[in-house]
């Protein structure tokens, strides 16, 4: 994903002559950001060098932005708007979350959630079964239905 994403932006600093932000940020938004932001649900990774090697390609494509160049990677995002791919998607999941509580979408995963006094409602991480190798407990600690409930029950309600 990162590699196709690395691509595309460069396709796009060299077709494009003009650094103004309005039309990077749209062209950013457009090509290059739905490619590394497609299949999040199912591509999950917690890996840092995964998640490093992502921002790597926005953290590139805005120092091409005029107007931002000489600002750190976390000043550039703020200035233009933006947050970084891992809160992004952080976010993402915890809005998915909230959409299955209300009932808004279907709950396949039968993501459970009880409500208690003192800290509001939390979801319930289902347990995987016992007996599981460490591949599988690694492949469902990073899926949506591990993930999800945990970052839900991060929230400060």
């Amino acid at each position: 994903m990162a590699d196709k994403a690395r691509q595309k932006a460069a396709w796009v600093l060299s077709v494009f002559h003009t650094r103004s932000p309005m039309i990077m940020l749209t062209l950013y938004k457009s090509v290059v950001r739905s490619l590394l932001e497609y299949c999040w649900p199912l591509w999950n990774s917690r890996k840092v060098s995964d998640i490093q090697e992502l921002e790597c390609v926005q953290r590139t494509f805005t120092a091409r932005i005029a107007g931002v160049q000489h600002l750190d990677y976390w000043e550039r995002l703020k200035k233009l708007s933006l947050i970084s791919l891992q809160r992004r998607r952080e976010r993402n999941i915890l809005l998915h979350m909230k959409k299955i509580l209300q009932g808004s979408v279907s709950n396949d995963l039968r993501i459970s959630f009880v409500e208690r006094p003192r800290t509001g409602v939390k979801a319930v991480v289902p347990s995987l079964r016992s007996g599981a190798t460490v591949y599988h407990q690694s492949v469902y600690d990073n899926s949506f239905a591990a993930m999800g409930p945990r970052l839900w029950n991060c929230l400060l309600v």
